[in-house]
């Protein structure tokens, strides 16, 4: 599973009447999650490389 958060940092000010209140905040939020389904192979070999002419499903094959 992956998941990309975003961290998201602020300064905030409050005012009363009274007094000024500084406060740092921090909060993550969930921007991307993603769950790739299949079989994992047990080994893969590529003895000959990938030259630029290949497939990329020849390649996963």
């Amino acid at each position: 599973m992956h998941r990309v958060y975003l961290q998201v940092k602020c300064h905030v000010n409050i005012l009363t009447p009274f007094d000024n209140i500084s406060q740092d905040i921090t909060n993550q939020v969930l921007l991307m999650e993603n769950v790739i389904v299949g079989t994992i192979p047990n080994t893969y070999y590529n003895l000959e490389g990938i030259n630029g002419n290949s497939d990329a499903l020849e390649v996963i094959e």
